[in-house]
């Protein structure tokens, strides 16, 4: 039997997600609940795939699939598509497995010819609202399917408008509706060559087709790549009957949440518009009316929309976000999903949930979105200032944070300024899905027009960015790059100050201040802490980064970097010394120097980590990184040196090297000068020591890595050093302190040979950045220039540096733990890249058995809970 393509709401259901997209299985799921759906069929990821496998064609076996439900939708409405009489409308919409909202293109009141609109404007007594369909089908037909471009159609309204001395779309006659669908197609023809189709099976082939390419749209390949939405999962087509909202002042449309999304808080939260379709609530066109105004205009669709938002809260447990159409009084639902919340609101509604019995505990843990609440952790404006700094405006409170940055007018310009390290806020008429890059580089994001549900609004809130929308009291001029409000004009470069929470805005820029971490944080936190097998620990190297993330429930360090203690202005002329001297002793007299300096660091990060595991690396990147380049240091340098100007150059001159990042660096330099290992290895062991005494309750066992090891014999020789220097000071001590020497593995070959390396090692740490970096053969600084090229020709679809490459460096690490057991069982293992902190590596780390992950210190509360639904995970 081939295999089916094409599925009516009636066949489907909610588990069917994989192959109906979420937007079609949830059409199909409300449709068995006997929700008011306009019915239709849904055209499955599947035959997406094959589209794209097809060379971007729709073959002629699901073509004609496709025109026998078409078939079957007639008889479902008792309309004919193209029928003079009684036309079948209907709208062609994308809907992948994971809700990417704004990614992908929709295209309403397809099946519109001229002879059918004049049909349906004399039969419906009301040709604005045929004519109305017929403008916007055309406008969107031209820019999804035939890429004609939005502006061009937006410029012939304006100046409609302007010559009817009208301000409103709404206030256009039927006439003036007439005449601009002949402008639009003039303006078809002219960019396209073509006339505008008129057969109905044309318009819907080419729909399809559109929806499917716009799978493979930059603004959607973006979402997907921030997301983890894999490029081969497709998109499904919704091909579902018309319902109008825009047929006259008893119709309408909406957007709803069943709870608010921006705080959480149990009640009805959206937007609705009398006589509009559902692209002008979402595109925010128009600033639409809160919901509670609906309830007053159409009382008894209200409350028929009120029970069934009761009804899809109780059977999806959890908060729903839809789009629903009142055609002269009577309710029609378009599309349910689980809602894209703040991650304040997530945690409140999960534990909320929770209280009200709708779920258990795990399923809490499992519906937040680990990445989301890196933003509940940063700064918020310092309430002081604010309350001395005058608001210049207010708007919506789209998505909330505080954002302060230099007024740009275009996502490129927001991209192009981050990327010089600007801060910046992007101000726009209105954010489109093309934006998304712009809207990613700036702090936040200032809109003039469109609601809470707008694009700019739901983009902002899925990002965890600060977004203010719909501020009308702004004059904007975008073409000279300024805008005017409160009286006053800001041009490009000009500071402002937004509050996403509040929706104020403020003139300059105001300090922020950390943010305050509410109660349902720590609830959740406590259910992940429960069930996560994984434990999470930071990278720290100061007592300050140390604090902070025991603040956030590190449970150790898993990587201190010993190199940045040296930069110090007090410690980098000792560092140089050693750099520069000729023998052995003098090396040892600049080390004694900074022994103690070393000593005192470890001292305060044992402390700020109350006894926990900390993990030192003893200094890793080439010397020539300390080494001074301006004239004045490197006079400096000869003198407190007693040489000349042109020995230290030509000692500086001698460090140089062709790939540091393959050089003289990590055990490498312990090997060339075993000195450095002892004064590292004493100011370790004296600092645990000296904490241990002060705090007898703690049990002090120091860990000491050594980077960059590559061969078992280089390991051991390091190693040997270690032992002897600490050994003696223990015993010289009194002390029966334990400590462990470990290595980290970042080279192939240390994972290749790492049943050899085990045999030395208490411990592994994966320095997954580097073993990355080694593996793919090209440098994380360098990758940036050739890596959008890649995404754009699908060779990769992530950044490897961002998330593990489990194929291959994750093959490097499962084998390197495997093998490292198999001769050593007790062989602590865990990861210290930067991977440590992103959820889809955690789940791999997870997997494969570590026994801790370790990241940034804001990183940790991502890391505990994606560390909890691993494990969740797994269970089931």
């Amino acid at each position: 039997m081939s295999k089916k393509y094409v599925y009516l709401f009636s066949e489907g259901n909610a588990n069917m997600r994989e192959l109906l997209g979420g937007k079609g299985a949830n059409l199909a799921e409300m449709t068995n609940i006997g929700l008011p759906v306009p019915q239709g069929f849904t055209i499955t990821t599947e035959a997406c795939t094959q589209y794209y496998e097809d060379g971007r064609q729709i073959n002629e076996e699901i073509q004609a699939e496709i025109m026998e439900y078409v078939a079957k939708l007639e008889g479902i409405t008792g309309k004919k598509f193209g029928d003079i009489e009684n036309p079948l409308l209907v709208s062609v919409r994308s809907g992948a497995r994971a809700s990417m909202p704004g990614m992908m293109d929709t295209i309403l009141n397809l099946g519109l010819n001229e002879d059918v609109v004049d049909v349906l404007a004399k039969k419906s007594g009301n040709p604005r609202w045929a004519w109305d369909c017929y403008r916007r089908f055309i406008q969107m037909y031209s820019d999804v399917v035939m890429e004609v471009g939005k502006k061009y159609f937006e410029q012939l309204i304006d100046q409609m408008k302007e010559a009817r001395g009208v301000t409103q779309d709404v206030e256009l006659t039927a006439e003036d509706l007439k005449e601009l669908a002949g402008q639009f197609k003039a303006e078809y023809k002219a960019k396209i060559g073509s006339d505008f189709p008129s057969d109905p099976v044309e318009q819907l082939m080419g729909a399809i087709k559109a929806v499917f390419r716009s799978w493979d749209n930059p603004r959607a390949n973006v979402y997907r790549r921030d997301n983890d939405i894999p490029y081969s999962w497709g998109t499904a087509v919704n091909v579902q009957s018309m319902a109008f909202g825009n047929m006259g002042d008893d119709c309408g449309t909406g957007v709803a949440f069943t709870r608010n999304p921006a705080t959480g808080e149990k009640k009805l939260f959206g937007e609705f518009l009398t006589n509009a379709q559902g692209e002008d609530v979402v595109a925010g066109i128009r600033t639409p009316m809160p919901i509670s105004e609906m309830a007053e205009k159409f009382p008894e669709a209200f409350a028929q929309f009120e029970n069934v938002c009761k009804t899809l809260e109780d059977h999806y447990r959890d908060m729903q976000d839809m789009e629903f159409t009142v055609e002269h009084g009577k309710l029609y639902m378009l599309q349910t999903r689980n809602g894209k919340r703040t991650p304040a609101a997530a945690l409140k509604i999960a534990c909320d949930l929770v209280d009200e019995g709708m779920i258990d505990e795990k399923r809490a843990v499992a519906m937040i979105e680990p990445r989301t609440l890196d933003t509940l952790l940063h700064p918020q404006f310092d309430g002081e200032v604010l309350k001395k700094t005058p608001v210049i405006g207010n708007a919506l409170a789209a998505s909330p944070g505080a954002a302060c940055g230099k007024v740009v007018f275009s996502a490129e310009d927001a991209k192009a300024w981050a990327e010089r390290g600007e801060k910046v806020v992007l101000v726009r008429l209105e954010t489109s899905p093309e934006d998304i890059e712009g809207m990613k580089a700036a702090q936040g994001i200032l809109t003039v027009r469109g609601g809470m549900t707008s694009h700019a609004a739901v983009v902002a809130r899925g990002m965890g960015k600060c977004c203010v929308s719909g501020c009308g009291a702004i004059k904007m001029d975008e073409e000279n790059k300024q805008f005017e409000l409160a009286g006053k004009t800001f041009h490009e470069g000009d500071w402002l100050s937004i509050d996403g929470s509040t929706g104020k805005i403020y003139d300059g820029a105001i300090p922020t201040v950390d943010a305050s971490i509410g109660g349902e944080f720590g609830r959740v936190m406590g259910w992940a802490d429960q069930y996560r097998r994984l434990k999470v620990r930071t990278n720290a190297d100061t007592p300050h980064d140390a604090a902070q993330a025991r603040k956030f429930g590190a449970e150790g360090i898993g990587l201190c970097r010993t190199e940045h203690m040296f930069f110090n202005e007090d410690r980098i002329p000792a560092i140089r010394r050693m750099i520069c001297s000729d023998t052995v002793e003098q090396r040892e007299a600049a080390l004694a120097v900074l022994e103690p300096m070393q000593q005192s660091d470890f001292e305060g990060i044992y402390e700020a980590m109350e006894g926990l595991p900390v993990t030192i690396r003893f200094l890793d990147p080439p010397l020539h990184e300390f080494v001074p380049t301006d004239e004045a240091d490197i006079e400096q340098l000869a003198k407190d040196m007693g040489k000349t100007v042109s020995e230290i150059k030509a000692i500086i001159a001698g460090l140089h090297e062709f790939n540091p990042m393959m050089g003289h660096r990590g055990c490498r330099l312990d090997v060339t000068y075993p000195e450095i290992a002892v004064m590292q290895t004493r100011a370790i062991i004296k600092a645990a020591l000296n904490v241990q005494a002060r705090h007898p309750e703690w049990t002090m066992v120091p860990e000491i890595m050594i980077p960059l090891v590559g061969e078992a014999k280089e390991l051991s020789y390091v190693k040997k050093i270690v032992v002897e220097t600490a050994d003696a000071i223990i015993k010289e001590a009194g002390s029966n302190m334990k400590y462990l020497v470990g290595t980290m593995i970042e080279i192939p070959r240390a994972a290749l040979t790492a049943d050899e390396v085990a045999k030395q090692a208490d411990f592994f740490s994966f320095g997954t950045n580097d073993l990355t970096q080694m593996t793919f053969g090209f440098s994380r600084d360098d990758a940036g220039k050739f890596l959008d090229a890649y995404y754009d020709k699908k060779i990769y679809e992530n950044d490897p540096f961002a998330k593990l490459d489990q194929t291959g460096v994750g093959k490097l690490v499962d084998m390197a733990c495997k093998l490292g057991r198999s001769v050593n069982p007790d062989l602590h293992l865990g990861v210290c890249g930067e991977h440590g902190g992103d959820p889809s590596s955690v789940e791999f780390f997870h997997r494969t058995g570590l026994d801790y992950v370790s990241c940034s210190p804001f990183r940790v509360p991502i890391a505990r809970l994606a560390a909890a639904q691993a494990a969740i995970k797994d269970a089931q």
